[in-house]
């Protein structure tokens, strides 16, 4: 029923987690495959991703190629692309199911971090709000679409930064469900870089590529 895409590159230490919120979906039959798209992983990557019977597929470098070559690989009628720090919380299949049923279309989860405090709550909310009033969830609140749209729209394109972004402008909010289930993506950068730090740099690269910079000259900035 559903083809996971998981792009990766050196994700040993956050893809057992994101294995895990899928497992159970597995066993049911939900999730048919998983194919891990790697863009040259040195870590445990490769292994990990064998041991839990996923497909892992060596492509060229960059989120936006390694997502739409493994969709490229996948064959069923449903595609969930998730990034390999974020797991979705239990009970996410209900909410994908009663989605499904509508026969076509495209849905992300709700952004959370796994961080307590406040800068990781406030952020949250700001996601929140700009997912209500602008439709534009990003990668890490996941992608769950029909083969059907997603070839409709021509899928991701092969871009090294934005390709979340690009992909939305074209399915546009009248074609985007926001579903209640969080995506739960790790703080890792943020407690590294500063909260305000790292959303104002995501921000600022935000801007610039809606104004027409390459993401190609985003790359450096976005770190």
């Amino acid at each position: 029923m559903i083809s996971v895409v998981i792009p990766t590159l050196n994700a040993g230490r956050t893809l057992p987690a994101t294995f895990l919120s899928i497992f159970d979906a597995a066993v049911e039959g939900i999730v048919s495959e998983v194919i891990v798209s790697d863009g040259g992983s040195t870590d445990a990557t490769r292994q990990i991703a064998e041991e839990a019977g996923a497909r892992f597929m060596e492509v060229e470098r960059g989120r936006g190629q390694q997502l739409r070559a493994g969709a490229e690989a996948a064959r069923k009628p449903w595609l969930l692309f998730l990034h390999a720090d974020t797991a979705l919380d239990a009970g996410w299949t209900n909410e994908a199911l009663a989605f499904m049923k509508r026969g076509s279309g495209a849905a992300a989860f709700r952004f959370r971090l796994a961080d307590e405090g406040f800068n990781p709550r406030l952020l949250e909310r700001l996601v929140a709000l700009r997912c209500a009033l602008f439709r534009l969830p990003y990668g890490d609140q996941g992608l769950l679409i029909s083969r059907e749209l997603y070839d409709e729209v021509g899928g991701f394109a092969p871009m090294p930064l934005m390709e979340d972004v690009e992909i939305i402008r074209k399915l546009g909010r009248g074609r985007l469900a926001m579903l209640k289930t969080n995506a739960v993506t790790s703080a890792e950068r943020f407690r590294e870089q500063g909260y305000f730090r790292r959303s104002a740099r995501n921000l600022w690269c935000l801007s610039l590529y809606l104004r027409g910079v390459p993401p190609e000259k985003l790359v450096e900035r976005y770190g």
